[in-house]
């Protein structure tokens, strides 16, 4: 009986603490003018719920809040908005009060100088030289080139193996980005892969700086990845061949007119890799996937690239007229992008008091624009479940208001189209070559779209 007494006023206390804290921390984000929402624990909010119950949760408090509403999510207050029309004004309207707010160990991970943390003229200089790097022109004669090259070397070996396409679609994406950058001649790509990987899970982490946290471990690997680029510019710079390698071209002084700092081109070589390797990565997979599961699809894609292999002998590279001729795969590409959900949102941060939506947000929050149901209305994309490429050979489509796949206004991505030019290769010898059935692999598609235990396929000559 005393045990039990015990154990009874134990769970009681902490029942009476835990709903303390909870009305605390309300209480503290009560502003008046602030639109509604919950706040959950302090310092850490509802962090745990979004992450685990993702878009269920938000659906929760969108049933409970509207499209507007407030939480405490990644260490920091945060307006979430769904509401289409305002999210297209948040992201137009970057100068009037916005700026980037991505979760600090994301901002800490990727540098300081990195293109999603600077803003006004320091992204304006950032972005130019990087729209310089991957221009139109850049990827018809120097970029399509190394890619095609790549992609047909690494599909070559896959014949009568069962592979695990995610585990392969990373390693395509980020060796793929580090021959672009000009690592050709040296020694970094195997020291650099495990450390990337690990600065990736870092930025998808709380910042709690301990030794056996992600946290810990992807600041280590920045460190190394920073010490590895270092060595690379230095070698670049005691060569006395013609650079034309994106590294080569930043380090040009005398072309590159935006003459970035050799901090700014770390920042930016780690920005382009970590940018491109997520989408490039986890739209080729589950491209793969969606291409199983709906042969139709398959058979349409099969016919735009088995006409292009037509017109070509053998052993012919593809060149920018067959990429600019691939309308189905483009279309393959948005629509697996959009079913999937590969991006759920982008971050900003208000750097004044403002009012928005007949609300007002306080100085330092964060608003989350949460995209990715826009990706499910019904009254833009009918039957959006449903996997239709057809639908996007439309064009209308790609240029409507509510088209926020790869981002919106002055932030939108500019490696789209040298993403695009990626899959669109990779898929090319894939389809052309081989055929494939599903061996196993759970997917879970929030926050990250993967698959934990890997996706693997038997593959087999077409």
């Amino acid at each position: 009986m005393v045990v039990f007494t015990v154990v009874f006023g134990v769970v009681l206390g902490l029942c009476i603490l835990g709903t303390a804290l909870l009305r605390w921390n309300e209480v503290k984000y009560s502003k008046k003018g602030l639109p509604p929402g919950t706040m959950g624990w302090p310092l850490f909010g509802e962090t745990t719920e979004f992450l685990k119950q993702g878009p269920s949760f938000m659906k929760k408090q969108r049933a409970r809040y509207g499209v507007f509403f407030k939480s405490h999510i990644l260490g920091c207050p945060t307006i979430v908005s769904m509401d289409p029309e305002i999210n297209r004004y948040i992201l137009m309207n970057e100068a009037k009060g916005l700026v980037p707010g991505y979760p600090q160990s994301m901002l800490d991970i990727l540098g300081k100088c990195n293109i999603a943390a600077v803003h006004g003229s320091t992204h304006k200089n950032m972005r130019g030289a990087l729209l310089s790097l991957i221009s139109p022109s850049m990827i018809r004669h120097q970029l399509l080139p190394k890619i095609d090259e790549f992609m047909r070397s690494h599909t070559r070996s896959w014949e009568n193996k069962v592979i695990d396409i995610q585990e392969k679609t990373k390693e395509m994406a980020l060796l793929s980005a580090l021959k672009q950058i000009g690592t050709e001649s040296s020694s970094i790509s195997q020291a650099f892969i495990p450390e990337f990987f690990k600065l990736v899970l870092g930025t998808f982490s709380l910042p709690i700086n301990l030794p056996s946290t992600n946290y810990h471990q992807g600041l280590q690997a920045r460190k190394n990845i920073v010490h590895m680029l270092r060595e690379l510019i230095e070698e670049k710079r005691a060569s006395l061949q013609t650079q034309n390698d994106m590294l080569g071209l930043l380090m040009n002084g005398e072309e590159n007119k935006y003459r970035l700092s050799d901090e700014q081109i770390i920042d930016l070589i780690i920005t382009i890799l970590y940018s491109g390797y997520e989408t490039v990565s986890t739209t080729s997979m589950m491209a793969v996937k969606y291409l199983h599961d709906h042969p139709k699809v398959l058979d349409e894609l099969r016919k735009e690239h088995f006409a292009i292999r037509k017109r070509k002998n053998p052993e012919d590279p593809l060149d920018y007229n067959d990429y600019k001729s691939m309308l189905f795969t483009r279309a393959v590409i948005f629509e697996t992008s959009r079913l999937a959900t590969i991006v759920n949102g982008v971050l900003r941060k208000t750097t004044q008091e403002m009012k928005l939506n007949g609300y007002v947000i306080p100085k330092g929050w964060r608003i989350y624009v949460y995209t990715r149901e826009i990706n499910y209305d019904p009254c833009l994309y009918p039957e959006p479940l449903t996997f239709n490429p057809w639908r996007w050979l439309d064009k209308n489509l790609e240029t409507q208001n509510n088209f926020f796949i790869f981002g919106g206004g002055t932030r939108q991505c500019p490696g789209k189209e040298l993403g695009i030019a990626e899959i669109s290769t990779f898929l090319h010898y894939y389809v052309t070559k081989y055929r494939w059935e599903e061996v196993g692999g759970k997917l879970v598609k929030f926050p990250r779209v993967e698959s934990p235990n890997g996706l693997h396929i038997r593959v087999s000559a077409y």
